[in-house]
């Protein structure tokens, strides 16, 4: 099975939905996926993941499935006057993440000051359920970091999300400390990341990122990468 997880289009965040370059980018995007076809979309139930979605949909001629879980993790990440103001908690400086005598890991990532007493930690696990739950559904159980092969297939789903949500599901998909994630890599506005369930027995999977943010659709379309979610110095 390949996986895909999209980012929105760029995005309108005051009207929850995306922008004029964001509906140029969803119909590029939309093309690009029809080029290798699509057996089920899902999205989130997020108008600006909705609106993205709909011109693939549209062209593939699928339906569009809601999965509420793959919502943005906003406000639960949300961190409350912090030396930065008001903030996400993916959007924490990477120094600050990485800035301490061993790097975070599995057992240790939640308890970084800027997260010790903030829900982080439970939310991520209640993310990692539902994520166990959504994969059972198309024939992968996941026992410890690898996936037992219950309906082993070659099947291509698409998940329209959200960047804070899809930074978070990549950590669980492949067994890096969240913070990590958080602080190493970003997602642009209708970014296609590509996980592999690569299955080297008959009975077990474990997810390959074979791709990660492309956005090839955009230069073929002439359009530019917007910076949405970069906080510092993007050019």
């Amino acid at each position: 099975m390949r996986l895909y997880i999209i980012r929105h289009a760029d995005p309108d965040y005051k009207n929850d939905t995306i922008t004029e370059i964001g509906h140029r980018e969803a119909q590029a995007l939309a093309k690009r996926l029809a080029s290798h076809g699509l057996d089920k979309i899902y999205s989130s139930p997020v108008r600006r993941a909705v609106d993205t979605a709909r011109y693939t949909a549209d062209l593939l001629q699928l339906d569009l499935n809601i999965e509420h879980w793959t919502r943005e993790l906003w406000p639960e990440l949300a961190l409350k006057a912090t030396q930065w103001g008001d903030i996400f908690a993916i959007d924490v400086p990477g120094e600050v993440f990485r800035g301490g005598t061993e790097m975070p890991t599995h057992d240790t990532w939640h308890r970084i000051p800027v997260l010790k007493d903030h829900a982080a930690r439970e939310v991520y696990e209640e993310l990692k359920v539902r994520s166990d739950e959504f994969l059972s559904r198309h024939g992968y159980d996941r026992e410890g970091g690898r996936y037992r092969c219950t309906r082993p297939n070659e099947e291509q789903i698409a998940v329209f999300c959200h960047g804070g949500f899809g930074l978070t599901w990549l950590a669980h998909l492949l067994e890096i400390p969240v913070t990590l994630v958080w602080s190493g890599f970003w997602l642009a506005p209708s970014s296609v990341t590509t996980i592999l369930f690569d299955q080297r027995s008959s009975d077990w999977a474990v997810p390959r990122c074979i791709g990660l943010g492309d956005v090839s659709h955009l230069y073929e379309a002439g359009l530019p990468v917007q910076p949405r979610g970069i906080i510092a110095n993007f050019r």
